[in-house]
């Protein structure tokens, strides 16, 4: 079931590359507006991950129990849930760019760059939202494959669109950083488009049948007992990375988008990891409802070796290529120190933050989502922030970012063990199913 998402997100994480790397050819201040503008769309794209887990987790159950009505109702409603959702967000957003920016530390220079491209983008948040939750109710299906292509077609899209609007081509204009929003909008409508298509038409998951208000009410509690939870993990992501942002911007505008830069990069190596994480939620949720507690107790242990052995090489492959790539997105030398800093220090956390990803994961996928805020909590606000602070103080940038690493190492070995306990009860709550494999419990 993951290796589809794997291509399927490594094409996405690609046109993330491409945006940095085309945006760094513009300009430095360019690619700094557009690290000051990440966070933002993170904590908005973190809505829709959390809506999408919503939805995965209750569709997988429905169709783990033979209830195929039901899912489709669940299908349905989501989407109509997510499209009210983050079109109030964008609407709020809209028209707090200016205040929101400047708290985080944007110079005052800098604001149209980042207004000109945070207006488009927010025009395009519904769309992307709504794809997002689509894709993840189809995934919920056992089917990653269709998703999977209708992600890397628009990947594929957005990054041949990129250097048309960016630099011009024909009668289209130079537009510098707003191109690469305008390329995003159209990519975005276009999956909007091949959800809903391949959702109703390919595998008959929507419903076009009214829902009464009890059954809409009934479909987004289900939702949202675990979406809400879920956004909320996926929010402190890029909440306290804004913190962290506004503390790099002390350092100066090249700490920015030096961290920018090797974030992009970070995103890149990480796709196994997003892979499984998005896989092994409908999993859980689908063998929990079928009593087949053996096969989640077995795939949490593969997935900790598979994060643990994964992350040890790309440490050890962005050691190596850190005199390299930060040179794809800037000429500045400070930028490039900045980047090449991270790629030291972060990676040596990547098995861990991996293994943190998928307990999290599996946490929603069996309907109990606090557990996954807590880890999340736990990571960013209640070790990484704090020691960042100390750390900056001492160490300035590097300690920042040894932080997170810090972060990382430790909340992986506590959800690790936290996700065995909870399936454990689960089993011990439900009855006799199949207990952990007799090789595994040590």
């Amino acid at each position: 079931m993951s290796v589809p998402v794997l291509f399927g997100i490594s094409m996405m994480m690609a046109q993330s590359f491409a945006d940095a790397y085309f945006i760094g050819r513009v300009g430095d201040a360019e690619l700094a507006a557009l690290s000051f503008a990440f966070p933002i769309l993170m904590i908005v794209t973190s809505v829709a991950i959390g809506l999408g887990a919503g939805t995965s987790s209750v569709v997988a159950r429905a169709y783990g129990a033979d209830d195929e009505a039901r899912a489709r109702r669940l299908a349905t409603d989501s989407l109509i849930l997510s499209f009210l959702v983050t079109g109030a967000i964008s609407a709020v957003g809209l028209v707090t760019i200016e205040p929101l920016f400047g708290v985080l530390g944007a110079p005052a220079e800098m604001m149209p760059l980042i207004e000109g491209y945070m207006r488009i983008l927010y025009f395009s948040i519904p769309l992307l939202v709504v794809g997002m939750v689509g894709v993840s109710a189809m995934r919920a299906t056992g089917d990653t494959r269709l998703p999977s292509k209708l992600m890397m077609i628009g990947a594929v899209t957005n990054i041949v669109l990129d250097p048309m609007f960016i630099f011009g081509l024909g009668p289209i204009p130079g537009l510098g950083l707003n191109g690469a929003a305008w390329a995003a909008f159209i990519t975005r409508c276009m999956i909007f488009a091949g959800t809903i298509y391949f959702m109703h038409v390919r595998l008959g998951m929507l419903s076009l049948e009214r829902p009464s208000y009890a059954e809409l009410k009934r479909s987004w509690v289900d939702v949202l007992h675990v979406g809400m939870p879920a956004a909320g993990t996926n929010a402190i992501i890029p909440a306290a990375t804004a913190v962290v942002t506004a503390m790099l911007a002390r350092h100066g505008p090249d700490a920015v988008a030096g961290f920018g830069a090797a974030s992009r990069v970070e995103a890149m190596t990480l796709v196994p990891f997003y892979a499984l994480s998005s896989i092994i939620g409908p999993f859980v949720g689908q063998n929990m409802s079928a009593g087949r507690s053996d096969r989640i107790f077995r795939a949490l242990h593969l997935c900790t070796v598979f994060c643990l052995g994964t992350g040890l090489l790309i440490a050890i492959a962005l050691f190596a290529l850190s005199g390299i790539l930060p040179k794809l997105f800037s000429d500045t030398p400070e930028v490039i120190r900045v980047a090449r800093q991270f790629l030291w220090i972060a990676p040596i956390s990547y098995g861990t933050y991996g293994m943190v990803m998928v307990m999290n994961a599996t946490f929603n996928g069996m309907g109990k989502p606090m557990p996954a805020v807590y880890v999340s909590v736990g990571r960013m606000c209640v070790i990484y922030i704090p020691i960042a602070v100390v750390l900056d103080r001492y160490f300035g940038v590097a300690g920042i970012f040894a932080a997170y690493a810090i972060a990382n190492a430790t909340m992986g070995v506590l959800s690790y063990g936290w996700a065995r306990a909870s399936v454990q009860a689960q089993c011990d709550k439900h009855g006799p199913q199949v207990a952990a494999p007799a090789h595994e419990k040590a």
